[in-house]
């Protein structure tokens, strides 16, 4: 399984960014077997989870991003976003793709892409 991550950049306070994580080389849905989440790491900091959704569709989100944050796939696409809106510069991160089996709780994890939120 290959997760490739897109939608970083440069945004100000307020404003709204996209990320998206499009799935490859799973047997059919890889949402039917792993939960996705987004997880994060600031300068610094330690990887944090930031939002997941389990194969029922069900979703979690941290308490810092509840309200602000959105977690959807498209199943389709294979491709899972996180929609963030009225970002704060503490949502300052790397941010990273994940995948986790179910049975196995292999983790599969994509590249990084930045996000910076600063005037």
């Amino acid at each position: 399984v290959q997760l490739q991550a897109s939608g970083g950049g440069l945004v100000q306070p307020g404003g709204s960014l996209r990320l998206s994580c499009a799935a490859s080389g799973a047997s059919g849905s890889i949402f039917t077997f792993n939960t996705m989440g987004w997880y994060r790491q600031a300068l610094g900091e330690q990887r944090e989870l930031v939002a997941a959704i389990i194969p029922g569709g069900s979703t979690h989100y941290t308490d810092s991003v509840k309200g602000r944050f959105t977690i959807s796939r498209d199943n389709a696409k294979n491709t899972v976003y996180l929609q963030m809106n009225s970002l704060i510069p503490e949502d300052t991160a790397v941010y990273y793709c994940n995948a986790r089996h179910l049975l196995t709780m292999h983790d599969y994890w994509g590249q990084g892409t930045q996000v910076t939120v600063s005037s």
